[in-house]
């Protein structure tokens, strides 16, 4: 009788441990989710918008990151690359943080290595090996949030690079290693 009580409080106590760590991984809770995923640009540079449905039932949709891979394109060549699909979650995350599913503002999305090194050339600020080259990073801002939150919402997400950049009005987010500055 005993040992069935000790096996049943096991189970109970397993059964609630799995229920809990389902509720609090914020990333996980959204790419389970069976709804749809969708974002809206304004890209600074280009004066280009979008609004784009990129993830539906389980499943990434091509013509939707296609439109997305667009718009975060190098202008300077007008080079389209692939982004990092976790890019596009963290910033569908962002929002959710932050309660707004208005347009972001693009800054920067991928560059291609030869613009970059131009940027080097010009800037001491850019990274030799940016994340921005392998189309994992953007810079971004929101309008009607303020700089600071924003970036105090990404930290707490805990899902990859970001900087701070308050003279420059604009936030960095990539898909490395969970950092920032």
């Amino acid at each position: 009788m005993l040992e069935q009580e000790i096996s049943r409080r096991r189970l109970l106590l397993g059964a609630g441990c799995l229920l809990g760590s389902s509720l609090v991984s914020f990333p996980a809770l959204a790419s389970r989710s069976t709804t749809g995923r969708e974002l809206s640009f304004f890209n600074l540079n280009t004066g280009e918008r979008a609004r784009v449905s990129y993830w539906e039932n389980g499943r990434y949709l091509n013509d939707g990151l296609a439109e997305l891979n667009h718009i975060f394109r190098d202008y300077r060549r007008n080079e389209v690359f692939d982004i990092d699909t976790k890019l596009f979650d963290q910033l569908f995350l962002l929002q959710h943080k932050l309660g707004r599913r208005g347009e972001i503002q693009l800054i920067s999305g991928y560059r291609a290595p030869a613009t970059n090194r131009q940027k080097r050339r010009r800037s001491r600020g850019v990274a030799k090996h940016s994340y921005h080259t392998l189309g994992q990073a953007v810079d971004v801002r929101i309008p009607g949030v303020q700089l600071a939150n924003l970036r105090k919402a990404a930290l707490h997400l805990k899902v990859g690079g970001v900087g701070y950049y308050p003279h420059d009005n604009f936030v960095h987010l990539d898909t490395g290693p969970v950092r920032s500055w």
